[in-house]
């Protein structure tokens, strides 16, 4: 784990981002972004795309080839399906973060717990929602593919499977990554009570943004 010496009071952007809702904006090469888990516990399931051609979007398989880890940290640089390096992980006091276990959805709240969870809000309703409300990105519902979830603890087990477990952040830890291209980062805030991603109770989040 590495922590970080950015200081908040010279960071140029500041947003909170309620359980459950999302935040979507771009962060310009060179910039070092930090997403910060205010209450613990929580998951905050993000997506990547260059600013000027979202069709070039953050990809798990590249990143996990590349540098033959599943698990995300300090020092793991986030390719795109291009192949090009988008973000690189700074300072990260957490440990570890999931790019395997994908985000809620209707669909999977429905198969993996019940038919009655079918109208709970999932992560791909914020998704989905941001990009309704902000077209100027250029994402579409085609675009949508592979997330990380910061902070999530998503165990593979002995026979390769995945299990979703309580997880291991805690108040007041964060993970920083500095861009290595613009890119249009969209996050949803997960607001999932069927799962201990987030124990159960999600909380907030907070993006912070340091110029270059």
């Amino acid at each position: 784990m590495q922590s970080s010496n950015l200081k908040i009071s010279n960071a140029s952007f500041r947003k909170v981002i309620d359980a459950g809702d999302y935040f979507i904006g771009v962060v310009l090469k060179g910039e070092t972004f930090r997403i910060l888990d205010l209450k613990g516990n929580q998951a905050a399931d993000t997506l990547f795309f260059n600013a000027h051609n979202a069709s070039e979007r953050y990809s798990a398989m590249d990143t996990m080839r590349e540098q033959a880890n599943v698990y995300l940290t300090t020092g793991t640089k986030l390719r795109s399906n291009l192949n090009n390096v988008m973000l690189e992980i700074t300072a990260d006091i957490c440990g570890r973060h999931d790019t395997l276990g994908g985000a809620c959805s209707t669909e999977s709240n429905t198969v993996r717990y019940d038919l009655e969870k079918r109208c709970m809000h999932s992560c791909r309703d914020s998704w989905m929602l941001a990009i309704a409300e902000h077209p100027e990105y250029g994402i579409t519902k085609r675009d949508i593919g592979h997330n990380i979830n910061f902070f999530m603890n998503v165990p593979v087990t002995e026979d390769g499977g995945l299990t979703f477990a309580d997880g291991i952040s805690g108040a007041g830890k964060y993970v920083e990554l500095v861009a290595h291209m613009d890119t249009i980062v969209l996050i949803s805030n997960c607001p999932q009570l069927n799962n201990p991603c987030n124990g159960f109770n999600p909380t907030p989040i907070e993006f912070i943004v340091w110029a270059e």
